[in-house]
């Protein structure tokens, strides 16, 4: 009697999944330094001539992406809202969510040229969700183990990017508020930058986290160019010679920097790169400095030459469902 053939059981049907039911917040460090990319550009037009049209081209282009990466991140919320906090005690996703309050002041910023009034909105709602993460991560700090303590660059971003508001709240006219941030976000950005250095002269960074260590340069240059907005014109250098000996110290390691390869947290090269821009053509302009105007033109077109590629890879990781995976992103 022959054998009946064999036929192997059907593959498992996959899990149905709903749209941005895991929407990764690593989509946001790289749309933040799409706007900063765009802001540079439109730093331009006095620095370098630029057509004003170039940097809001870019600008609008980049809303629209933030608009709809925004959509898709509160969707996920809105299926789980305690995907906010599970995403919050990673540290890609505690870059990513506040990246993405931070690009709000950016947005805003963006906004300020077309409609004051949308700009005062956009203000308002950023600010507001920058707090609640400030707030949830102070928790969670406190009430954590010591160990999750250990200061990380990340820090810059939820305690000091405060310090981005001034892009809009300035031509707001909100001047007391921009003074009295400059100065509090430069204290905090000093004591990070000190417990920074003292953890890592106690101990090597992994390399895996090594591309965060870039963050460090943002503070020095945003707090630069406000610095110059408000007046505080022998603060502004100092804060400028600052971001050049950061940027000069990254150049040198970038190898080190990079040594395990691609990575999501690739995004944090991105925003640093175009504030140092920003701050080196205000600082151009200030001095008129040929120097100066080099560099500050050489950073532009590295800036524009690294950050969309970056941006790119990142966003294609999310379309192929990979970006998640590799960071962890809680799921609704």
């Amino acid at each position: 009697m022959s054998k009946k053939p064999y036929f192997p059981p059907p593959p498992p049907i996959p899990e149905k999944t709903r749209l941005f039911q895991r929407t990764p917040p690593a989509i946001f460090p790289p749309i933040m330094g799409l706007f900063g990319l765009g802001l540079a550009w439109r730093r331009a037009v006095d620095g370098f001539g630029v057509p004003s049209a170039f940097g809001d081209m870019i600008l609008g282009a980049v809303t629209l992406l933030y608009l709809f990466c925004l959509v898709a991140y509160v969707g996920k919320l809105m299926q789980r809202s305690a995907t906010f906090k599970e995403d919050l005690k990673i540290l890609p996703g505690r870059a990513g969510i506040i990246a993405m309050a931070l690009s709000g002041y950016l947005m805003a910023a963006t906004v300020v040229p077309f409609s004051t009034t949308l700009a005062t909105v956009i203000f308002g709602l950023a600010l507001a969700a920058h707090v609640i993460v400030v707030l949830r991560v102070a928790h969670s700090l406190i009430t954590g183990p010591v160990e999750a303590r250990s200061v990380t660059p990340v820090w810059h971003l939820i305690f000091v990017g405060f310090i981005l508001s001034p892009l809009a709240a300035l031509p707001l006219g909100f001047h007391t508020y921009s003074t009295a941030v400059f100065w509090v976000s430069l204290a905090i950005a000093l004591a990070i930058w000190g417990a920074s250095l003292a953890q890592f002269i106690r101990a090597d960074v992994p390399p895996p986290l090594r591309p965060l260590l870039a963050i460090h340069l943002a503070p020095a240059s945003v707090l630069g160019t406000i610095a110059f907005l408000i007046g505080e014109v022998q603060v502004a250098y100092g804060l400028s010679v600052l971001a050049v000996a950061l940027l000069s110290l990254l150049v040198l390691r970038a190898r080190w920097l990079t040594v395990s390869g691609f990575s999501p947290l690739w995004g944090a090269f991105t925003f640093p790169l175009a504030a140092f821009s920003t701050v080196m053509q205000i600082a151009a302009v200030h001095t008129g400095s040929d120097v100066l105007r080099i560099i500050a033109g050489l950073s532009l077109v590295a800036a524009s030459l690294i950050i969309p590629p970056i941006a790119y890879k990142v966003l294609m990781m999310w379309s192929k469902g990979v970006l998640a995976v590799k960071t962890n992103a809680a799921q609704a």
